[in-house]
């Protein structure tokens, strides 16, 4: 099976500038992130940016860099000018994983790759993990996911779905609800590039604008996404300095 990893690597970022090149002990996160995905069995790696400064560090490690439109709407919309840029077909696969995800491992950028290269109805494979914790479902940040018997998803929503009538009827709710197995979604994806083609030209939906949630673009107009269970749980990605520091507290625990 024959995949592309793209890595979107932005400079400007309102919490936490220039994020790529923040150091880990001795390399950018985007070169951690970088190596972790040439371990996995993509036939190449890319590094996708839209500042010069990102393009000369990822150039320094021998990273390929395809430099992208800096008013990209969407992820998925700069995902689909390096697939242009590359000249790759209609029915090649790209994964695209995240930029902050130093830790990422390399099995699930695999699993989700071949997810859906043994997929024929969907167009686009995700993973998810189970919520053990009371505050993540009710935490917005973190996104829910609900699948039907064969794996594929009915909808990806911050609010907690299904909604346990029953429990949250209680005054005080302290612990999970018993009786269903609530799955948080873990953001790394595959395409296909027919995919990424036909979702560039589409208007953005509603429900999309209403949960900030560009997957459900794709739902909206008919695709299906295969979602399943990872095979190994990725660390949290750095989305502040705050969790930079957090990380390299962990790394350095572990010597």
């Amino acid at each position: 099976m024959d995949f592309t990893v793209v890595i979107p690597a932005r400079y400007a970022s309102t919490r936490f500038p220039a994020k790529p090149l923040a150091d880990i002990n001795g390399k950018s996160m985007i070169q951690h992130v970088y190596e972790r995905s040439l371990r996995s069995k993509a036939s190449r790696v890319v590094i996708a940016t839209d500042d010069v400064r990102i393009e000369k560090v990822a150039q320094s490690f021998g990273a390929q860099v395809v430099m992208t439109k800096i008013d990209h709407p969407s992820g998925t919309d700069r995902l689909q000018e390096v697939a242009t840029v590359l000249g790759l077909d209609d029915d090649a696969l790209v994964v695209n994983v995240q930029g902050d995800e130093p830790l990422v491992p390399p099995a699930i950028i695999n699993q989700v790759a071949e997810n859906l290269a043994a997929q024929s109805l969907a167009s686009i494979a995700t993973l998810s993990e189970p919520i053990d914790k009371l505050e993540v479902l009710l935490n917005p940040n973190s996104v829910k996911v609900l699948t039907d018997c064969n794996g594929l998803a009915l909808y990806f929503s911050r609010a907690p779905i299904p909604w346990p009538r029953d429990a949250f009827n209680q005054e005080k709710l302290t612990q999970m609800p018993k009786g269903f197995g609530w799955q948080r979604h873990i953001g790394i994806y595959a395409y296909k590039v027919a995919l990424l083609n036909k979702y560039v030209q589409w208007a953005p939906a509603e429900v999309e604008l209403t949960e900030s949630l560009e997957q459900l673009r794709a739902m909206w107009y008919g695709e299906r996404i295969h979602v399943a269970k990872a095979i190994e749980t990725p660390p949290p990605g750095i989305d502040t300095p705050e969790d930079l520091e957090r990380l390299l507290q962990h790394l350095a625990s572990l010597h």
